[in-house]
């Protein structure tokens, strides 16, 4: 099995703190700079898994990077540079204590609740009469925010998060148009690959000069969920199970092994094999966004390359 990025412990020059999330680890630096390390670790339902998935951290930032570039001309973000296959340079923000996600089908946690018997999700309708996977008649924003205890998100409405104070009216009328500019720009370049994009989630953070953009990742296998466009329709005809470009069958694999995260469940064994398939699987996702053949970085010592690299790029702009 190659080598997988799990944890670093750089010291950069000019370094002020780290933030270690989920998958991402966050270096900042002097004169406001951020340094964003993508990691090989794989995470569901809130759980880190304890083995690490081959070039993920690499297949997480390339495909962000070329969706950042290719929306920057309708929302600014906080990118700069990309000094390594798994490093993404950029302004630091504050970051808004919501997630934006917004759904243009009735798919994964949305049709989770519904089949639970809900009709209003983060205060938005979900209209009665439609089945798993349909398309909503349009796209319903379904905010979340990180849970008071705990490091999982919570499902938030917009009316909860303006009386709670959590972004303001003026800033949060930002975030929704972003948002929906964001998915319709994202749904064309999919519908060029031959691909749905059927909900996703946006992360957006303020300038020290008061500028609101998109950061973390945009468009990802981990961040949203995809369908094959051929043959959609005569799936949902026949209540098949759609084809879908995302991690969710990483969630489905757990759940058939009867882990979902609550309290209780013991994880299970992830085997070399297994692993092996879902790298493939990232690999195969990542060909299929871009429509750009993969090429694997030197995997010998993850570490030494990242380091070199950053050092390089920041002896460029210090």
């Amino acid at each position: 099995m190659p080598n997988t990025l799990m944890d670093t412990n750089f010291h950069f020059s000019g370094q002020k703190s780290v933030y270690k999330g989920k998958v991402r680890e966050v270096y900042t630096l002097e004169n406001d700079i951020l340094l964003m390390i993508a990691t090989d670790r794989l995470s569901a339902f809130d759980v880190v898994m304890p083995k690490g998935i081959p070039y993920k951290g690499q297949i997480l930032n390339q495909i962000a990077t070329k969706m950042m570039k290719a929306t920057e001309d309708i929302v600014p973000n906080w990118l700069m540079a990309t000094p390594d296959a798994n490093v993404a340079v950029g302004k630091a923000c504050k970051p808004f204590k919501v997630e934006m996600v917004i759904r243009g089908y009735m798919s994964g946690h949305a049709a989770r609740e519904y089949s639970a018997g809900k009709r209003i999700l983060c205060g938005e309708p979900m209209p009665e009469g439609i089945k798993e996977n349909d398309k909503f008649p349009d796209p319903i924003i379904t905010p979340a925010t990180k849970a008071e205890q705990g490091d999982h998100d919570e499902d938030i409405s917009k009316a909860e998060i303006l009386e709670r104070g959590i972004v303001s009216a003026e800033d949060y009328a930002v975030l929704e148009k972003y948002t929906k500019a964001l998915f319709q720009r994202g749904t064309e370049l999919a519908a060029k690959r031959g691909l749905i994009l059927v909900d996703t989630k946006y992360e957006f953070g303020k300038t020290k000069d008061g500028e609101i953009v998109l950061i973390d990742e945009i468009h990802t296998p981990d961040s949203s969920r995809y369908f094959y466009a051929e043959g959609y329709e005569q799936r949902q005809a026949k209540g098949e199970a759609q084809k879908q470009l995302s991690k969710e069958f990483v969630r489905q694999w757990l759940i058939s092994n009867g882990f979902q995260g609550l309290e209780g469940q013991t994880l299970p064994e992830m085997s070399d094999e297994y692993i092996e398939s879902v790298s493939e699987r990232y690999i195969e996702l990542y060909e299929s966004i871009t429509g750009e053949a993969f090429e694997k970085a030197n995997v010998s010592n993850i570490q030494e390359r990242i380091g070199q690299n950053v050092s390089n790029y920041l002896n460029t702009i210090q």
